[in-house]
């Protein structure tokens, strides 16, 4: 299992809210989806700790919750930065150079693909088609669209958001 560089900062508040939710879905049949994605709500995510939780009191081995947690494009076991970064790989935009592109985000904020940086501040996303490919290539930082991306114009596009 791939640990985040994110120390896991969960509270007694969200244990609380997670343990309540594990209690209105004890012993029901399907009852591991709808706890696991209570569990990210309440989290943002779906760290060991928060997995290891969901196994103690319901009995379902660790196993099988990261197996799901890992088949499921819905749950994430890293924590989302406070600005999510996405990199466009569509065709159009990986033919123009986005695969550069993206070696520079990685290069500039020091993680891959679903990472998140140490701070919080970013986390790393790469997309397929985002349907603006005659900007392409396209990357998009907390909802903004940037086209016609080059990696020279990376640093000045993230320090917008220092």
């Amino acid at each position: 299992m791939k640990v985040s560089s994110v120390p896991f900062k969960g509270t007694k508040d969200q244990e609380a809210k997670l343990l309540e939710v594990i209690a209105k879905y004890k012993g029901q049949k399907g009852a591991l989806m709808p706890i696991m994605q209570e569990a990210q709500n309440i989290y943002g995510y779906l760290p060991y700790q928060v997995q290891k939780i969901i196994s103690d009191e319901t009995g379902i081995p660790i196993e099988k919750i990261y197996g799901v947690a890992t088949f499921y494009a819905q749950f994430s076991m890293s924590p989302k930065g406070k600005y999510i970064v996405a990199v466009c790989l569509g065709t159009a935009c990986y033919v123009k150079g986005a695969g550069k592109v993206l070696e520079e985000v990685e290069a500039k904020l020091g993680i891959g693909d679903g990472e998140c940086t140490p701070d919080g501040k970013f986390s790393l996303e790469v997309c397929r088609c985002v349907g603006a490919c005659g900007l392409a290539p396209v990357m998009i930082v907390a909802g903004d669209v940037y086209g016609k991306m080059t990696p020279d114009r990376v640093e000045g596009i993230l320090a917008k958001y220092e």
